[in-house]
């Protein structure tokens, strides 16, 4: 696949506690990814970016909350998310201590 295409996969980390949870228990990774990104796209990426082995990638659609802005209704938009399962004792630690 192209590697232009694969950089713009991974849009983010997605950090939260359930995040934390899956992460010590079963060894996986969320991510914020881009709404037409597809497994097999999302895996290469993972393993071109962080260099490790992904195991698999689940992904689900997020929809956005109604949100009220003042007297204005809005709505937040629609978003991707991908647990991605790495290999035993592959990880990505996104926090970096000095």
């Amino acid at each position: 696949m192209n590697q232009e295409r694969l950089i713009q996969i991974l849009l983010a980390p997605h950090i939260s506690e359930k995040s934390n949870r899956v992460a010590e228990r079963y060894n996986q990774v969320v991510f914020k990814v881009a709404r037409d990104a597809t497994k097999p796209e999302i895996k290469d990426a993972v393993e071109l970016m962080f260099k490790v082995k992904v195991k698999g990638v689940a992904v689900l659609n997020v929809k956005g909350k109604r949100k009220r802005f003042g007297s204005m209704n809005g709505r937040r938009s629609d978003w991707r998310k991908a647990y991605v399962s790495l290999e035993a004792g592959h990880e990505i630690d996104f926090v970096v201590a000095e």
